[in-house]
């Protein structure tokens, strides 16, 4: 019976701590990723503005070819809605809407996640040309976690997560363009 109550203690404290420490954890938290790819400007910006290409270069579209798609609006402007929903947990539900568009310098999108969570975060993608033929793409997204929820930020390495897989994403983007 003594160790019951001592491990039900050390639980109680173990818990208290996490959340203790959630406190001093920051609720908002950023990830950029960049790939150089082969190509003007022009092709990579035209290809990339389209957010249906994403299908084939995202790697969340690449982990359930067979999840179900729905659109609204016209493709590369501003309020064009792509949206997905999925079998498989780890992608889940959601849409994604082009909220400004910087002709040949950045998309800015929200993001919408429905399930298997509730969020609505910022991403974006940005252009800069280093040549004639080169260009330099960066993703990146801007997610906030509530209390208690932002243990999650560190704990499950949620920046390092995201940014694996936009990661993922320009590599298949750099050499689908490349090709």
């Amino acid at each position: 019976m003594k160790f019951l109550k001592i491990a039900g203690l050390v639980l109680v404290l173990a818990i208290a701590s996490l959340l203790l420490y959630g406190l001093f954890v920051p609720n908002q938290y950023s990830v950029l990723e960049k790939v150089i790819i082969d190509r003007p400007i022009e092709e990579v910006y035209a290809f990339t503005k389209n957010l249906k290409n994403q299908d084939q270069y995202s790697k969340w579209q690449l982990m359930d070819p067979e999840m179900e798609h729905y659109y609204e609006g016209e493709d590369g402007t501003v309020g064009f809605v792509s949206g997905w929903k999925s079998q498989n947990p780890d992608v889940g539900h959601g849409e994604q809407e082009i909220i400004a568009i910087q002709e040949m310098e950045r998309i800015d999108y929200e993001l919408r996640f429905f399930e298997p969570f509730e969020a609505k975060d910022k991403a974006y993608m940005t252009f800069s040309s280093l040549g004639p033929n080169q260009t330099e793409v960066a993703w990146g997204f801007e997610g906030n976690m509530a209390y208690p929820m932002n243990l999650m930020i560190p704990l499950m390495g949620m920046e390092q997560m995201i940014g694996d897989d936009f990661t993922v994403g320009l590599e298949n983007l750099k050499r689908l363009l490349e090709k």
